[in-house]
């Protein structure tokens, strides 16, 4: 059965992330991202195309949520990671009976990202 499982996809144009810095900009990173994305993004040579990355990533799970009429989960509660083989996984704190699947890409210009949700009963 199918009405358990959403989808969403978000694209974005790096050049909204390009001049962010951890020096500067702190406080709005913190917003959106977890302490350990931030880490990850600005440890890479392009740190924009990461961040734009999981800015997508968030917004499709973020769709996949509300179609799933689960509300009100702030991005900073969503956190992509990596798993042993360099692949996305999605940690939601505070909400046990989903799983996410995420996939992101990005260019020179643009990130997108897809996620499926799936929702147990």
């Amino acid at each position: 059965m199918l009405e358990n499982i959403f989808i969403g996809t978000d694209i974005e144009k790096i050049s909204r992330f390009e001049n962010k810095t951890v020096e500067d900009d702190m406080k709005f990173l913190k917003k959106i991202f977890t302490e350990d994305e931030i880490k990850y993004c600005f440890s890479n040579k392009y740190p924009a195309r990461h961040l734009t990355a999981r800015f997508c990533a968030k917004e499709a799970i973020t769709k996949t949520l509300y179609s799933a009429d689960i509300k009100s989960i702030p991005y900073s509660k969503i956190e992509i990671s990596h798993d042993k083989n360099k692949c996305p996984v999605v940690t939601i704190k505070g909400v046990s009976n989903i799983i996410v699947k995420v996939s992101l890409s990005h260019t020179i210009d643009y990130a997108m990202a897809t996620a499926i949700l799936y929702v147990s009963k």
